[in-house]
């Protein structure tokens, strides 16, 4: 039996597992009496998992590795008993699964693993086909435990309030650890294996909800029973999983009572039959997670509205993982405020109204208005949440039914000068690679960037790529956040001034021949323009601005040109600038001059934000471009526009966000309507903003809950979240995937592409889409760049990266072979430093920094609705750093006043090193819409994009008397101390005087796969 097919290729093999060694050559063996390729060095367990040979394996799962802690996997390699998972290929094996002696020890190893469990499965919470104690139970045709099961004395932990941990359902068969230790790298999770009673611990025994446990969930999801599980499985799950728990017992030793009699067939038989019940009831649909733009994808399990549980897998951006909102931040999709029906302003008040009524009046006004005082007195704000399609019918009400490209979307507050700084050098306006090549490079830069708080699952692979292959981390921040901690270099530039140290890393790299000069001399134009651009950006002028010291600038200057290969990530800190547009070109260039373009392992990464912050910008809701980024003056597009809407597009460049207020407060903007975004308390200078509302005739916002921006609406609609509907986004790789209703619309609700579509009709287009896959259809005509996108291509879990030509070839990995300019070479660009404008004075002497919390996502209008995460993380506060709080007499939990030209807020403190001298820190989200950070924020402005520069602005502290608790409770992970190790350390277990592998002595080769690298990292906090 030859199975030369089933062999993959070895780019297939690395997302799953980079810490496994490259693929080696390909060998044959002999498996069973069949022939097999397989590479050599890999895990043997995948050979006989790609044959389709049934073999037991309870710790092995493909995602984290070989662990060697069951034993189940016992087969016969050369005649000799050894793990499966523990035997690299070599040439020549011959291995057999099924003899007696293999037979035996798969058997013995399992039945010490389930002396270990006790065995309820019948009534178990977790009994849904997906166990895979219980499934080995099958494989094996186990009946009968020769080890009784002896309780650990153990009490089950209930402190998290997402998940809970049962020792006496534990295996320890050390997944969890794993997961923790070397996937999300939080390593807060080992095992006491040297304990009389081995168990797992949290920061070596402490109450998980008083760990450093960050609740991502990994450990929850490679769980292979139900030793930790998701509180919101428990008692609802299945048939007789919610009897009274003295009923539960009861019922528990039924069933453990008569397994003697009949074996463990029978009563397993039966819990099977229970589990093919539960299909009637629980939906399992796949989605794509709504927070940032990671682009996470799961099945989200669902009995009516009441959510299970979230079960990650197989998405291509995340496998298994997820961060706490992913996995269990979904309650705001049932939260009890809820917008059920329209609301219609009458003075002060609002009333309710039927749709017919509310979607009337719209499109009444919209063409009053339109009538009166002409299309571009009106404009239309996409959502960076809501789906591709709805942001396409966004724009194409603006330009088709009203006539105006006055359209924008959140990407302003953001991404847009990365955007640009990519358009004016490489050419598309997006990662030049995906997740798996970040992972792969040798040094990653972050800049501006607090990753592992707004990008969790990216920066658990920045983090594992450090523990375990050695990559190189080096971060620019003004505050120390968890990848600061870890980087092996960190570095503190003074605000606004990255531009200068990136400029003169290139030209100290140019001027000492350390670039890649086949590189520029083949693929790029413009080096002799750009040279003289840059003659000033000397090393000494760049530690002067930045306040760096020369030597430490020069000496990572040529880590960086002798890396094989950079990758550089930035988010809001480069972005928020004056000079945000500037900054990121001067990361593309230095990029282009060391030739980090066009293979794995480097690039740009723009980080974005939202869940479809990339997506609503593609699909044209920008004041300028068209789908795909079509400029609205092109010939070619605008012909193209032309065929399919019946319209000529207008070429001139319409208002973005930000223009869109100024000129509500002149008066000239008569009309917004709104999708999605909580703008009063997010766009810039927040009283300026509710001013500029306060002055339109007319003002429609689109939500799921009243938010303070519905304050100054006049119709306000109640949209759908992403579990309601379907759809498409686009995550911050260009990968575009599909999300499925899991659950119809709450009672009163609408998606918000049916209600563009209403609209639209109303106002007399002839718009007639039966579903979201006709509106991609659409969009694929008209866009080059989504040509081979379609719902079929897109099915499951299957997913596309832009740019998809018409038979569906995508390009993961962009820049091969040619840039995206008509030459097909990049451009080294003439960018030009914006100083900070707002530096501290005497009257306000102080800079102000904001961002994200890991817990929270923006301003908290949805995870504030989440109990769990709201416990974790109450409310906003101020950072001061230690020498601060000492000058100004402030402790943690006094309460302070934080005051700017724009405005003022009053806090909590939370004195930590994470900031240093005059520095402050505020997190974006905040209970309270009078103390958002945004009423402190100025008009500045990125001077290409309009993109407010939050980042520049200087305050001033008042301390009031009044004291109250500290901002983050003791449950909140940061008070945690984690406890970092190589991964399970299975030889641990090994050495135990009780440990006897199954069969007999354990031959040497079998630990070979459990090695990690002896690099440690901490995750500890003030």
């Amino acid at each position: 039996m030859d199975q030369l097919n089933a062999l993959p290729e070895p780019d297939d093999m690395r997302p799953a597992l980079p810490a496994r060694p490259p693929p080696g050559q390909a060998v044959r063996v002999r498996i069973d009496g069949g022939d097999f390729e397989a590479y050599a060095g890999e895990p043997l367990i995948d050979v006989i998992n790609r044959a389709q040979i049934e073999l037991a394996q309870v710790c092995y799962h493909p995602q984290l590795g070989p662990l060697q802690t069951c034993d189940t996997c016992a087969v016969e390699v050369n005649g000799t008993v050894t793990r499966a998972c523990g035997t690299r290929v070599e040439a020549g094996l011959t291995v057999r699964t099924q003899t007696q002696a293999a037979r035996a020890a798969q058997r013995d190893a399992y039945d010490r693993l389930v002396a270990h469990h006790d065995l309820y499965c019948t009534v178990c919470d977790n009994n849904n086909g997906n166990c895979t104690v219980h499934n080995t139970l099958h494989t094996l045709n186990f009946e009968h435990q020769t080890r009784p099961f002896q309780p650990k004395g153990y009490e089950k932990d209930f402190s998290n309030p997402f998940y809970r941990y049962d020792p006496d359902q534990c295996i320890l068969c050390g997944r969890c650890v794993e997961a923790c230790q070397n996937v999300q790298v939080n390593e807060t999770l080992t095992i006491g294996w040297e304990m009389e009673q081995p168990r797992v611990l949290w920061d070596g025994g402490k109450p998980i909800g008083e760990s450093s446990c960050v609740s991502c969930g990994h450990c929850v999801t490679v769980c292979p029973c139900n030793a930790l599980m998701e509180t919101s499985m428990l008692g609802e799950a299945g048939l007789m999983t919610a009897l009274p728990l003295p009923v539960f017992n009861a019922a528990v030793g039924v069933v453990k009572g008569v397994e003697a009699a009949t074996g463990l067939g029978l009563i397993t038989h039966v819990s099977e039959v229970e589990a093919a019940a539960r299909d009637r009831y629980i939906k399992k649909t796949k989605t794509v997670c709504t927070y940032c733009g990671v682009g996470c994808s799961f099945e989200v399990w669902t009995k009516d509205r009441h959510i299970l549980k979230v079960e990650p897998g197989p998405g291509p951006a995340n496998g298994i993982s997820t961060c706490v909102k992913g996995k269990f931040g979904w309650d705001y999709v049932n939260a009890g405020d809820r917008l059920i029906t329209p609301l219609i302003r009458e003075g002060d008040r609002f009333r309710e109204a039927s749709w017919d009524e509310a979607l009337d009046l719209i499109a009444w006004r919209l063409n009053e208005i339109k009538a009166q005082h002409g299309p571009d007195a009106l404009a239309m704000i996409a959502s960076s949440k809501c789906t591709n399609e709805e942001a396409f019918l966004v724009q194409k009400i603006a330009r088709q039914v009203i006539g105006t490209n006055n359209v924008d979307n959140c990407s302003r507050y953001c991404q847009s000068p990365a955007t640009m700084g990519l358009f004016r050098t490489v050419g598309h306006g997006g990662d030049s690679g995906t997740i798996a090549d970040l992972e792969a490079s040798d040094l990653i830069i972050g800049i501006g960037t607090n990753t592992a708080e707004s990008h969790p699952v990216i920066a658990a692979r920045i983090k594992r790529a450090q523990k375990l292959r050695g990559t190189k981390i080096v971060v620019f921040d003004l505050r120390e956040h968890e990848l600061a901690r870890r980087a092996d270099t960190f570095l503190r530039p003074r605000p606004g001034t990255d531009f200068v140290w990136l400029t003169a890393f290139s030209k100290y790299i140019l001027d000492h021949d350390l670039a890649d000069w086949a590189f520029l001399r083949e693929r790029v134009n413009g080096l002799e323009a750009y040279r003289e651009s840059i003659a000033a950006y000397t090393m000494e002028y760049a530690a002067e601005e930045t306040g760096i010291a020369q030597a430490a600038l020069e000496k990572l200057a040529r880590e960086v040109a002798a890396s094989p290969g950079v990758s550089i990530c930035w988010a809001m800190g480069v972005t928020q600038q004056c000079g945000g547009s500037e900054t990121s070109t001067a990361i593309a260039n230095l990029l282009l001059v060391t030739g980090n373009f066009g293979k794995p392992g480097c690039g740009a990464y723009p980080l974005r934000g939202h869940n479809n912050v990339q997506g609503a910008s593609d699909m044209g809701a920008m004041p300028d471009r068209v789908t795909g980024y079509q400029k609205v003056d092109d010939p070619v597009a605008v012909e193209r526009y032309r065929r399919e809407w019946g319209v000529t597009l207008r070429p001139e460049r319409g208002l973005d966000n930000t223009q869109m207020v100024d000129a509500a407060l002149k008066g000239q903007l008569k009309a917004l309507w709104l999708t999605g975004e909580e703008m009063s308390l997010t766009d810039s200078d927040s009283n300026h903003v509710e001013a500029s509302y306060e002055r339109l005739e007319f003002f429609v916002v689109q939500d799921l809950y009243f938010t303070n921006t519905a304050r100054f609406a006049d119709v306000v609609l109640p949209g759908s979240p992403s579990l309601e509907k379907e759809g498409t986004f686009t995550n911050t790789e260009r990968r575009i995937q599909r999300l499925y209703q899991a659950m119809p619309p709450l009672r009163g609700t609408k998606p918000d592409w049916e209600i563009y579509q209403a609209v639209a009709q109303r106002m007399g287009a002839q718009w007639n889409y039966a579903h979201p896959s006709e509106i991609m259809d659409e969009i694929a005509r008209l866009t080059p760049i989504f040509a081979g996108v379609n719902y079929e291509r897109l099915g499951g879990f299957g997913s596309l990266v832009w740019p998809v030509d018409a038979d569906g070839t995508d390009m993961p990995l962009l820049y091969r072979e040619r840039f995206n300019f008509p030459d097909g070479k990049a451009r080294l660009y003439p960018a030009v430093y914006q100083p900070r404008v707002q530096a501290p004075n005497h009257e306000f002497d102080l800079h102000l920094n904001s961002g994200r919390m890991l817990e929270h996502f923006h301003e908290g209008n949805m995870t504030f609705r989440v109990p769990g995460v709201a416990a974790q993380s109450p409310d906003a506060f101020v950072e001061l750093s230690p020498e601060l709080a000492a000058e100004r007499r402030v402790q943690s939990g006094q309460y302070v006043r934080v005051i700017s030209a724009s405005g003022a807020i009053r806090l909590r403190a939370v004195v930590t090193g994470r900031v240093s001298g005059n520095e402050l820190y505020i997190p974006m989200n905040s209970r309270s819409a009078e103390d958002a950070v945004n009423r402190l924020t100025g008009q500045n402005k990125d001077t290409v994009t309009n993109t407010p520069a939050y980042k520049d602005t200087r305050v001033r502290l008042e301390v009031l008397p009044e004291t109250g608790p500290h901002p983050l409770p003791k449950t909140n992970p940061r008070w945690g101390h984690p406890t970092p190790q190589r991964g399970v350390e299975v030889e641990r277990k090994w050495a135990r005087p009780d440990y006897v592998f199954p069969g007999g002595e354990l031959p040497m080769h079998g630990a070979s796969l459990n090695r990690r690298s002896d690099r440690l990292s901490t995750a500890s906090d003030d």
